[in-house]
């Protein structure tokens, strides 16, 4: 089992989550973040005065699937986040080595 984490732009997220939705993928958890890659924010001035923003809001997007789905699932995601233009984003891959249902106590990939 595979999880995919995905850092992407907010006004991209209902377009994602929707385009997951018709390729089966319903099992997502979504958490609102921040952070910073090679966008490194931004300089606004206020009443004469400049503030820095230098972590910028994302949205982060956790799937945990089987191996086989992660091909079909990562394009969607990139397909739909997409803007060509810095901080579109990140998709990370890591290894499960084990998923429990709470409810029933099932396990491996009975449980996703």
């Amino acid at each position: 089992m595979k999880k995919i984490t995905a850092i992407i732009r907010p006004e991209k997220l209902d377009l994602v989550k929707d385009e997951l939705e018709k390729i089966g993928c319903n099992g997502i958890t979504v958490s609102h973040v921040k952070g910073r890659g090679k966008q490194v924010g931004l300089v606004e001035t206020y009443r004469g005065n400049d503030y820095r923003i230098d972590l910028i809001s994302k949205e982060k997007i956790e799937i945990v699937t089987t191996e086989d789905k992660i091909e079909k699932i990562t394009n969607t995601i990139v397909e739909n986040a997409k803007t060509d233009h810095i901080g579109d984003g990140k998709i990370f891959i890591s290894n499960v080595s084990e998923v429990i249902r709470i409810r029933t106590g099932e396990k491996g990939e009975n449980a996703l």
